[in-house]
């Protein structure tokens, strides 16, 4: 499992498996005041948390690196605290990026826009200030020509006080450019035209992360 191709089919086959699991909304079990419970539920999502199950069973060749995994994607610095959830999806992409999970996808040539967002929906949380550059909604016919399968893509928000409001998985099916997701319209994880999609959906634009090509076989403690 060592170049682009092999990782895009195994994210191929992995989140296809999961087609038609229902979506769960707030699958996660903690808040502000109650404690934070792990959990790594394969019977239903919401569109982190297939995002999430998905890339850390690509990276996992044990249940126990699956479980080890998914605590590192999950939280800051994989410690199980509420307060170290990446809550908003700009502190997931952060902290990934950081982790050596995903990477940034090069797009020459694809404009960028910078939105700047003071993030204070989540309650219990201190608000925040953050800064995302995404490709705006009307470029994204140019960006398509650089989408493999497997690719992450989030949907910013037009809204003043939240980064993102919506995830999903790349398909590519020779010029057809698809998104698996965890529907909460359709009440289950769908695969339909990315197009569609951009059709039915305000937005400020999209980012988009490559998971990381996996270069040997290693737990997430090696």
């Amino acid at each position: 499992m060592n170049d682009d191709r092999s990782s895009a089919g195994r994210i191929d086959v992995i989140s296809r498996h999961f087609l038609g699991r229902p979506y769960k909304s707030n699958p996660l079990i903690g808040t502000a005041d109650t404690p934070e419970v792990f959990t790594a539920s394969l019977d239903g999502f919401d569109c982190v948390t297939y995002i999430e199950t998905v890339v850390a069973l690509y990276r996992s060749f044990s249940v126990d690196d699956f479980t080890n995994w998914l605590r590192k994607i999950r939280y800051d610095r994989g410690l199980i605290q509420w307060a170290r959830r990446n809550h908003y999806m700009t502190s997931w992409i952060r902290n990934n990026v950081r982790e050596g999970i995903i990477s940034p996808l090069s797009m020459p040539a694809v404009p960028m826009v910078s939105r700047e967002r003071i993030l204070n929906v989540v309650p219990g949380l201190s608000p925040r200030r953050t800064r995302l550059k995404c490709v705006p909604k009307r470029s994204v016919l140019r960006l398509q020509q650089f989408l493999q399968t497997g690719d992450l893509i989030f949907f910013a928000s037009t809204r003043k006080h939240l980064d993102v409001f919506h995830a999903g998985i790349i398909v590519r099916d020779g010029k057809r450019v698809l998104m698996r997701h965890a529907s909460r319209s359709k009440g289950f994880v769908v695969e339909q035209e990315l197009s569609e999609f951009l059709k039915s959906n305000r937005m400020a634009g999209v980012i988009v992360m490559r998971p990381r090509p996996l270069t040997r076989r290693i737990g997430v403690g090696t």
